[in-house]
Formats: C-alpha cells, structure tokens, sequence
C-alpha cells in the first residue's frame, strides 16, 4: 500500500511539474522593460497566450497552450490587428467566387467607387502585413462589408466583430462603396461587379472595461468624460492567436473552423506575414525590420537575421499595442505562437498622441518575445 501511495504522490508532483507556467517566472524578470509593467498590470491591461509547438513521430503538431490574464469579456482596443482576419477573409471571398465560376483572382485590378487607384488584392495584402496600411484594409473591407466579415469570424468559432474601417471620415458608414474588378485598365467590361451593400448595425459591445480613460479629445477640444469604445472593432487576444493556429496548422483544427482558401492563395498570404518592408520595396531607414515586428525586435533597428521568420499582424493606436506572432528559427529548429497586447496611456486622455509606445510598450513586447524566444532555445539544448 505504501508503494503505491508514494507512485501516486509522484505521479502528482511530475503532473504539477509540466503544468508549471512558463509566463510566471518571464513576467517576475528583474530586467526593467517586464518589471516596470507588471508593477502596474492593471493599469496596463496586460493579455498574453503562448503556445510551444511539439511535433509527434508522425510529424503531428501538438500545442501546449499557457496565458496570462486573458479575458474574451474584457475589452480592449485591437487596432490594425483586426487587418489579420480581412486579409484571410478576402482570400477566401475570392476562392468562393472562383468556385461559382467568376474568373478573379489575387492578381486581378480592381477599383472602389470613390478611389482614383487600380490595384489589386495581392498588393493590399502585400501592403497590410509590409506596413499595415489602413487604405489597403478599408479597400478590402469595402470588398466585405460588415455583415459578411461577422459571418466568416462566427462560422469560425472566432469571437469578435469588425464594424469600422480605419481613420477616414466614413469609418462607421454601414454602407460599403461599389467594386469592379478588370483585366486591365482600358479594358472597358468587367470581370465582376459589385454593387454597395447595406450592412446591419452593430450592436454596442456590453464587455468589461469598455469605457476608458478620464476624457478624450473631440475636435481639438477636451472631452472631460470616459471614451466610450462600445461601438469599435473588437477581436479578443484568442481570436488573434486562433487565427494564426489556424493558418498556419490548419490540419490542427476542426474542417469547418479553417479559412477556406486555395493552397496557392494560402501559400502567398503565409509569405507575406513575414515580408519585411524593404522586402516589399519600402526605403529601410523609415521601414526598418522591426517596425511592424514588435516581438524580439521592435525596440532595435537592427537587421532580422535570415534563419528567424515572424509571420505576425500587430495593432497600435489609442494607447494600445498588440502582436501575434508564430515565430520560427531554422538554424536552431524553434517555433512557437505568442500573442499579446498592453495599454501605455499614462495621463488617460484619447486622442492626444501622447502614449508610452517607445519607452514602455514596444521594449516590452519587444523583451516579452525575447524571454519566450530564449526558454525555447534552452529547451532545445
């Protein structure tokens, strides 16, 4: 009887043991960029999901999945993380129309009603994950609307709502601009045309936090109120981190949960989450390598090097910056998915482009990506 209660106890102790969380001593460092967060996490509203990534004999992906005070119920503000999904979304709006035999693809031109610019689904793509630019988001939100987006986000089990386009006067307009889509620019028939579509109104987000702040600024006046973000984009952290499992390892989810998109398409979109700038021909000294990869390198301008490839979205604007990454490093056989977000708002007030990106944010996830980066090569060895 005695043998068999103390195999039970240390059955007990090495089950704990591989339960142990790996976030609690990165987050209790002494360096200076962790430590002067978490002395105010609250404040900061710090959410973090890790998965390591282990592979079977037969080659099968097998996620351990750790977090840190994630909450789907708490709000905060995603910014261009919402980019991600539109992008995956878009992809697969093509393959639908290709299976009803409507000859478009990712190289095809296209305009929108009120622009004055050709260009195609690729180069907006290309553009989103380069640089997240928000004309290449609102260009393909305007091939979405709000109502098909919620849709493919809910058939995916992926919570969350886009209900707005990205600082223009019309973020909010329920009504998407009309689409064509040509051959070329002088060719005077369509591929496919797409009338505007009335989209439903959004419900206003009831969640945890979701008025911030002590004022916010309105036209160059101080609003002395809490902002109020109920009628915002909303994509919770594991919804982002979702996604990327699900782009990356489709095999690992359910058929039904993935985005339906043409091995081709999927092949370019997975290239172009880990297209640097100046890769995609953006002048380095303005784009540098870490400007849209917060992880392990957005506090350095500094050259990624070659063997390390971060396929991520970040997003940042009031205050708020988020990242979500699958990282891998060929020379030293590291991969692993982490994504985070942080708020540096000291004095409270929106709009008034005064936040701690550079000196708290950024050095945080930047040194965050680090630790992660560095417990993985460890256990390598």
């Amino acid at each position: 009887m005695k043998s068999i209660t103390s195999i039970i106890i240390v059955s007990l102790l090495m089950f704990s043991c591989t339960q142990k969380n790996p976030l609690d001593e990165i987050l209790n460092s002494d360096k200076e960029q962790i430590k002067r967060v978490m002395q105010s996490v609250e404040k900061h509203e710090v959410q973090i999901l890790y998965s390591q990534i282990d592979r079977d004999e037969n080659g099968k992906v097998i996620f351990t999945d750790y977090e840190f005070n994630v909450a789907d119920s708490t709000y905060f503000y995603p910014a261009s993380s919402v980019k991600f999904p539109i992008a995956l979304i878009a992809l697969e709006k093509l393959n639908e129309l290709q299976k009803n035999r409507i000859s478009i693809d990712r190289k095809k031109l296209f305009i929108i009603q009120s622009d004055t610019l050709y260009t195609n689904i690729e180069k907006e793509i290309t553009k989103i994950f380069a640089v997240s630019d928000n004309q290449a988001y609102n260009r393909l939100f305007e091939f979405l609307g709000q109502d098909y987006i919620d849709q493919k986000l809910k058939s995916k089990n992926l919570q969350g709502r886009i209900s707005h386009r990205l600082s223009v006067l019309n973020a909010h307009n329920l009504k998407t601009q009309s689409i064509v889509f040509k051959k070329n620019v002088e060719d005077s028939t369509f591929l496919y045309q797409q009338e505007s579509i009335e989209n439903s109104p959004p419900v206003r987000l009831s969640l945890k936090k979701i008025s911030k702040g002590k004022g916010y600024i309105d036209n160059d006046t101080l609003i002395e109120q809490p902002k109020d973000f109920s009628e915002k984009n909303y994509l919770p952290l594991r919804s982002l981190h979702g996604m990327m499992k699900r782009i990356q390892f489709p095999e690992t989810c359910q058929k039904e949960e993935r985005f339906d998109i043409a091995k081709k398409d999927r092949d370019f979109v997975l290239k172009a989450m880990q297209t640097l700038p100046s890769d995609a021909g953006y002048d380095k000294k303005e784009y540098y390598d870490g400007y849209v990869k917060f992880f392990m390198f957005g506090d350095t301008k500094e050259d990624i090097p070659e063997h390390i490839k971060i396929y991520n979205k970040v997003g940042y604007a009031y205050g708020y910056l988020t990242d979500c990454a699958y990282i891998k490093d060929t020379k030293n056989n590291i991969e692993f998915i982490l994504s985070a977000t942080i708020h540096v708002n000291e004095n409270g007030i929106f709009n008034d482009d005064h936040y701690e990106y550079d000196n708290i944010g950024i050095p945080f996830l930047a040194t965050l990506g680090r630790s992660i980066y560095n417990l993985e090569k460890q256990q390598n060895k």
